[in-house]
């Protein structure tokens, strides 16, 4: 497999043999009309200071002679050029005049007895502020801050008051045992972007224990960690019918994709979104999405997007009816959301660490780039998870060591298409993505971090 590195050396290669061709063939247009001009006035300048100085004294014809082959020369040149005519006339007193010659490496030759006039002399340049990656890190972590709180208040708000409605609503139309409703999602997770804010309706399935025996995901029939089965179990001693969650069994297991449906159907048809949103003052209305249960709202200084997910609990771990690449008919995803978060924050807690702040910063990075922002805030997060097994410094004068860190591990996951989830080593994180999606965005990464000055490689 071709290494970004790589592409990248034979794309500079093509670049640079395609630039000498087109200076070689293109000479003059590169180098301009009136550039071209005014290097042969000089040359030919100069050669004839030169002659005239080595030269023994001619008499007065073979003077006006040469005077006269020069100036036809001067006239041959321009037509054979094609240079407009000069607008200051050049006349025999003005050739004998010292010539300032071209810049050559960038140093320009100037006569020592020419004193410039207080007119021409440069303005005094400005003082540039240079600030280092660590020093644009946290002015850029504090500016996300401060700019996301007003926007990250008003989201949570709307998004809490939607949900009470929206579980008012089920209640009335399922006689189902749900659990209460939570947010989570990046709208929990600290600093919001700049975009369209996203935010998660976990809604909590509460099954019968006796009734309902989850599969592991490698005793499935696709043999996927990630993927789980919910088998209904007893049916000697509780017949179908004994559970509320018996409607939307499929083969023997709860069917993810019955209850999918059911709700879409209820967030669709049944509730008034328009009578809602107008006591909140936006508009809110269901996205019609195959797979997903989505809402969108949109108010005055904010969108927001709301994905509803369905949740049962196996024990310790978190099952989610998610879309899947395959059908999806019986299948529910395990979710390390919770353990995720929990785990960073419990880190940084141990040893006053800046995990978080580079969570934050990365996302910031990543969720406006076309290519990029299909990894998500997870993938940021089991990146340094992995990142602190090896690094012990997580103070706020390592960040910048520790962001670039956290960037170049992506980049190889990326290179060799496999990204271990920090919690189940057999899970690819990168599994959602095609291959050709995985190197559009690693070599795009690759470019970035190629950069001499990381900050403007990242698009600041």
């Amino acid at each position: 497999m071709e290494t970004f590195a790589q592409k990248r050396q034979n794309s500079d290669g093509n670049s640079l043999g395609r630039l000498v061709d087109f200076l070689l063939a293109n000479a003059r247009v590169v180098l301009g009309v009136s550039g071209a001009a005014v290097l042969a006035l000089a040359t030919l300048a100069v050669k004839r200071f030169i002659d005239r100085a080595t030269s023994p004294p001619d008499d007065d014809e073979d003077m006006k002679a040469k005077q006269k082959s020069h100036e036809e020369s001067w006239q041959e040149l321009s037509l054979t050029r094609a240079v407009p005519k000069p607008q200051l006339t050049l006349t025999r007193e003005k050739l004998e005049e010292p010539l300032l010659l071209p810049v050559v490496s960038g140093t320009a030759q100037e006569p020592e007895d020419v004193v410039p006039s207080p007119e021409t002399l440069p303005a005094e340049p400005k003082p540039l502020l240079c600030l280092t990656l660590q020093e644009k890190l946290l002015v850029r972590y504090r500016d996300c801050v401060s700019a996301s709180e007003p926007r990250e208040i008003l989201g949570k708000r709307l998004a809490e008051e939607i949900c009470s409605e929206l579980q008012k609503s089920l209640k009335k139309y399922f006689n189902l045992p749900f659990g209460s409703a939570f947010l989570s999602g990046n709208l929990c997770d600290g600093p919001v972007g700049r975009g369209t804010l996203e935010v998660n309706f976990v809604l909590p399935l509460v099954l019968e224990p006796d009734l309902w025996a989850p599969i592991p995901g490698e005793e499935t029939v696709v043999n996927d960690p990630r993927v789980w089965m919910i088998k209904r179990t007893g049916l000697e001693y509780f017949l179908r019918g004994s559970s509320p969650w018996d409607k939307f069994v499929v083969g023997g297991y709860l069917s993810s994709n019955a209850i999918v449906n059911a709700l879409r159907k209820v967030l669709e048809a049944s509730i008034n979104w328009l009578a809602i949103g107008s006591v909140l003052e936006c508009v809110v209305r269901p996205v019609v999405a195959p797979e997903e249960l989505k809402l969108e709202v949109r108010h005055e200084q904010i969108s927001l997007d709301i994905t509803l997910c369905p949740m049962t609990e196996a024990g310790d771990k978190t099952l989610l009816a998610a879309s899947f690449e395959r059908p999806a008919e019986n299948f529910w995803q395990r979710s390390f959301y919770a353990m995720e978060v929990s785990r960073l924050k419990d880190l940084d807690e141990t040893d006053s660490g800046i995990r978080q702040c580079c969570l934050h910063l990365l996302k910031a990075v990543f969720e406006d780039h076309p290519c990029w922002c299909k990894l998500s805030s997870s993938h940021f997060i089991h990146v340094l998870l992995h990142l602190s097994e090896t690094e012990s410094d997580w103070s706020e004068a390592a960040l910048a060591d520790r962001f670039r860190q956290a960037l170049e591990e992506l980049l190889r996951y990326l290179e060799e298409a496999s990204f271990p989830c920090y919690f189940d080593s057999r899970i690819n994180l990168l599994g959602h993505l095609s291959l050709e999606e995985i190197d559009e965005i690693g070599y795009t990464l690759y470019e970035a971090l190629a950069e001499p000055d990381l900050w403007n490689g990242l698009g600041f």
